[in-house]
């Protein structure tokens, strides 16, 4: 069986649809599987030669042909436009992974600028000049348009496919479309990293500093803790658009004294800061569509508190602790609860740890794309 598998982000950049291809590559190809990956991204020098599968990188409309007419199966993370259309051109079998909105939403986040809040589903409810107002905010209003005249084709085009792969229940039900199967996100098994090596109660939120991860709630609930005289750490560990505004709330609030910003960070330095967290936060006012970061946190051991919201309160389940986005008041009975029962740590790290191996493991979600192919080639 040859998979072309394509990406629009890939190796060397980094996040949660990269880490996916990569891993999903690595598995297929360590099953005897001839994997190929198409990708725009250039390579600034990581060393493809490395990998157990064959990457294209940047290619044109004729290679880019050329290797769908090659693969047994076509392979996409996210309904990328082009390869989506010219692999039911040429009539292969093409399954979509779905890590976001796009098939639903112009800007694929279902995230509404306008209110920095969740949006309704206004495409799908046809009320389309919200659509324009809100991608016009980011991107202009021609871009707008463009982002929600594509979206028509997108979703029709996802309606022909062999499968649709939503990452959560959460997104199969945002989407609706026919053909689809869901198939968490995995992730490698890693050594349990608890209790914390850290004396001081430390919360950490790792990730891009952005808009619609709900930060400035972090910062209200250090303020609200701190006036009630509690001892703690807040972590900033990453970067983005957000980081200055947030240093400067920072100030205004006077937290400089328990909140630090890192930067991004990676590898060792990262797994260093990371072991004196007593908690990873993530108070996302998106729906996030399932939350790879709480799946490695998990995996580890880590306690997650987590806003109910999306898909990543479906991956956090009972193993961790939720709130309602956007609620401060909820947050602080959260870290309130961690500071005042420090076994909550321990306790909910081991069932958070459970939980990642019973269904967030890499050999089950390679496992599940690959009875997936079999079973529908033979159909």
């Amino acid at each position: 069986m040859k998979v072309l598998l394509y990406a629009h982000a890939f190796a060397p950049k980094i996040g949660g649809a990269e880490t996916y291809v990569m891993l999903l590559a690595k598995g297929l190809a360590a099953k005897g599987i001839s994997v190929t990956v198409a990708t725009p991204t250039p390579q600034d020098g990581f060393d493809d030669s490395a990998l157990p599968f064959e990457v294209v990188r940047q290619p044109n409309l004729r290679t880019l042909w050329r290797l769908i007419g090659e693969a047994d199966i076509v392979q996409l993370a996210g309904p990328v436009f082009v390869p989506l259309l010219l692999g039911l051109l040429r009539r292969k079998p093409v399954f979509v992974e779905h890590h976001g909105y796009q098939a639903v939403c112009p800007n694929g986040l279902l995230f509404y600028e306008p209110t920095k809040t969740a949006c309704p589903g206004h495409f799908m409810a046809r009320r389309y000049w919200h659509c324009l107002r809100c991608n016009a905010l980011t991107s202009g209003w021609l871009k707008s348009l463009l982002m929600l005249l594509l979206t028509f084709p997108r979703r029709w085009l996802c309606k022909k496919v062999r499968a649709n792969i939503p990452v959560t229940h959460h997104v199969l039900k945002r989407l609706g479309l026919p053909r689809s199967q869901v198939i968490y996100h995995g992730v490698p098994e890693v050594p349990e990293n608890f209790p914390p090596s850290g004396t001081v109660p430390t919360f950490a939120y790792v990730g891009r500093l952005v808009s619609e991860k709900g930060l400035p709630l972090l910062l209200e609930a250090a303020k609200r803790l701190k006036e009630e005289g509690y001892e703690f750490r807040l972590l900033f560990v990453g970067d983005g658009p957000e980081r200055k505004r947030l240093e400067t709330m920072t100030v205004k609030m006077e937290l400089r004294d328990r909140v630090q910003f890192t930067g991004f960070l990676r590898g060792e330095a990262l797994e260093a800061v990371m072991a004196s967290a007593h908690a990873v936060i993530m108070p996302s006012v998106w729906e996030e569509t399932a939350g790879l970061a709480a799946m490695e946190h998990m995996m580890r051991g880590r306690l997650v508190i987590a806003s109910d919201i999306g898909g990543l309160g479906e991956v956090v389940g009972e193993a961790g602790l939720k709130f309602a986005p956007g609620e401060v008041d909820a947050l602080v009975h959260c870290l309130r609860q961690v500071l005042e029962h420090p076994n909550l740590v321990t306790e909910l790290g081991t069932k958070a740890r459970q939980r990642a191996l019973r269904f967030f493991r890499w050999e089950r979600m390679v496992e599940e794309h690959l009875t997936l192919y079999q079973s529908l080639k033979k159909s």
